[in-house]
């Protein structure tokens, strides 16, 4: 093992569909899918740099025979594989226990059939996680969970969000708890163990700014150098000193539209940082991922969860 520090990387699967159901947009039950495009695109980037990463694999797209080859290819080249949900519904805390079972298991099947890995990590789409859920995950054998953001601005990317779509009444009631609320910036930023009713499980929560609780993961840094790309590798360089500072070993996430051109998917235009183009991103994340990698060693959320178990200390699961 490096004695290097570590940090670990992620990439939420979330396919096209995914965005506009949770926008409201009826069109999502189509399926659209930008998969065979972002994964070999993503993959060669990861195989440039040598990383070997977690991919949180939504199960609805597993089960699609279309996109079965293009998820096996992920494990082929050597990833780790999590599970992100079946419906990718970003509203978990409305399903009882049993309806959680089902969502995750059914998830677990169509992706272990997909890939020919049974998955041992978590993440909630939307970052919701619940009493229940980690229960559901602690009796189903799972190893740890990442759903957690610790940022205090979760409201007011929700209010962004609502201003910015069509949903009315019952969707709106549905996406209450979307991004999470002030109350999350002050869950922890370091590994932990939930506590639940027949075990425990680790918590890798995704990174945030040490001390302000800011975003850093990748889409938060392309909606800076949209902006203010003056700003991108000074905030960086911000991060990397307050992890240190803080000994925090980074959790780090990137998600589809990390790889896509504004052009590539014009009905997501609404997404920070659709106006660049996809030379222009990738350029930024080689440009970020070198920086990171040049003071950490990138391992798997799953590694990161083991070098953590043995230090961590239980935490009751906090009401959502």
């Amino acid at each position: 093992m490096s004695a290097r520090p570590y940090a670990s990387l992620s990439l939420d699967l979330d396919d096209e569909w995914t965005y506009r159901k949770t926008r409201g947009d009826a069109s999502w039950s189509t399926y659209p899918s930008y998969l065979a495009t972002v994964v070999p695109r993503a993959l060669d980037l990861l195989d440039r740099r040598g990383l070997r990463i977690t991919w949180f694999i939504v199960g609805q797209d597993a089960e699609f025979e279309q996109n079965q080859a293009l998820l096996r290819s992920i494990a082929a080249r050597g990833h780790e594989i999590g599970n992100h949900s079946f419906h990718h519904e970003p509203w978990l805390h409305l399903y009882d226990e049993a309806a959680l079972d089902v969502e995750i298991g059914r998830a677990e099947s169509a992706i272990e059939a997909a890939t020919g890995m049974r998955p041992v990590g978590f993440r909630g789409p939307g970052y919701s996680v619940t009493p229940a859920v980690v229960d559901t995950l602690i009796r189903r054998g799972y190893r740890y969970d990442a759903s957690t953001l610790p940022t205090f601005i979760g409201p007011l990317a929700r209010a962004y969000y609502f201003a910015t779509s069509g949903l009315r009444g019952k969707q709106l009631e549905q996406r209450r708890a979307l991004f999470g609320s002030v109350r999350d910036g002050l869950r922890p930023l370091h590994p932990y163990r939930w506590s639940g009713a027949t075990g425990s499980l680790v918590e890798i929560p995704v990174t945030t700014l040490p001390l302000v609780r800011l975003p850093i993961h990748f889409s938060y840094l392309l909606f800076l150098a949209e902006r203010l790309p003056a700003l991108v590798m000074p905030y960086v360089e911000c991060a990397l000193a307050l992890c240190a500072l803080t000994k925090t070993a980074p959790s780090l996430l990137l998600h589809p539209l990390d790889f896509l051109g504004g052009a590539e998917a014009p009905a997501l235009a609404f997404f920070p940082g659709m106006r660049l183009s996809v030379n222009q991103k990738l350029a930024w994340l080689e440009r970020v991922l070198a920086r990171y990698g040049s003071r950490y060693d990138f391992v798997t959320v799953g590694e990161h969860a083991e070098r953590a178990r043995s230090t961590l200390a239980d935490r009751a699961p906090l009401t959502a």
